[in-house]
């Protein structure tokens, strides 16, 4: 019997981001998912340098970025893995930029005729008419970074106090700050599969405790804070609509092999809030959880988003490869 060749896999996790902790716990569990008779798997924390990850290019097959958040989430990893020749999973270096960007990224919805809340961008140094922001957004206001995930330094402020606080606060996290309006509703999330070939992923409703305004960091992570339903108990038209809404947006930020896009359902509209190129990808997170429900186990979702990675391969990369770099 042949011995069928294993594929070399660089795990790519932890990183120097905000979101470093969650990355190292999606990296541990992916790399216990992924099937040690297909697959030979070497890990790389980019904290500890990019000389190991540079020196193995010529003998990896493909790379798994989970890296979530800045460094690994925004194009940067994506474009030093192009120059090495190394296929990888996800969007490429422009969609993984547009994306992470949360005001470019609703420029683009706005383009696309997606619906999204108002807002305001807010640079360092710029001076900000607190009473027009106000009156264009109303109370509560939601402050968060331009360019992070996680729901990383997300907050709601209530009055002047509190939103010139938080703005100042939020600067030391992003040097360009979003306020956006407050949109009260149900809060889901619908995944994408596929390269030229898209599929919807069921949606996931997600309920924060009772003691969170809204989905946060700590609502995220901290344990039984919040439920995940899925399929969500939503109406026919709502969930087709939020599928179509979530490709579209896949489709305009020009991603590519997954995504999952957050949206805000208000009743009977829905609200774009960001596109995840890299979601969470522990068994228990909500892309997981998704593509469980549509019939796949999460060893199953990673064979997917490998065999899209190598899918995607560009011709004649494996030929163009950098013996050394």
């Amino acid at each position: 019997m042949t011995k069928v060749k294993k594929l070399r896999v660089a795990l790519l996790t932890g990183g120097i981001s905000n979101e470093r902790e969650i990355s190292l716990k999606s990296g541990s569990e992916v790399q216990k998912a992924l099937n040690p008779d297909r697959y030979q798997v070497s890990v790389y924390d980019l904290k500890e340098g990019l000389a190991p990850l540079v020196a193995d290019a010529p003998r990896i097959d493909v790379a798994l970025i989970i890296l979530h958040g800045r460094f690994g989430e925004d194009g940067t990893v994506q474009g030093m893995l192009e120059l090495l020749g190394i296929p990888y999973q996800g969007s490429g270096v422009l969609g993984s930029a547009l994306a992470i960007n949360k005001r470019l990224a609703k420029t683009l919805y706005r383009q696309e005729g997606l619906p999204v809340g108002r807002d305001y961008l807010v640079r360092q140094g710029d001076h900000l008419d607190l009473n027009a922001a106000a009156q264009k957004l109303g109370w509560p206001i939601v402050v968060k970074p331009n360019s992070e995930g996680s729901s990383i330094g997300v907050q709601l402020a209530k009055n002047f106090k509190e939103l010139s606080e938080i703005i100042k606060q939020t600067f030391s996290i992003d040097q360009e700050v979003l306020i956006e309006e407050h949109i009260k509703g149900r809060e889901i999330t619908a995944g994408v599969l596929g390269n030229q070939s898209l599929q919807s992923l069921p949606i996931v409703e997600i309920i924060p405790a009772e003691s969170y305004e809204f989905f946060d960091y700590e609502a995220k992570y901290k344990e039984k804070a919040s439920r995940e339903i899925c399929p969500a108990d939503l109406p026919e038209s709502i969930t087709r609509l939020a599928q179509e809404y979530a490709l579209r947006a896949h489709r305009v930020l020009n991603l590519r092999g997954y995504s999952r896009t957050d949206m805000i359902v208000r009743g009977e509209k829905i609200f774009l809030l960001e596109t995840n190129t890299i979601p969470g990808m522990t068994q228990t997170s909500l892309l997981p959880l998704a593509a469980r429900v549509a019939g796949m186990d999460f060893p199953d979702l990673l064979d997917r988003l490998i065999d899209l990675a190598l899918e995607d391969k560009n011709p004649g990369q494996e030929e163009n490869k950098p013996n050394n770099f």
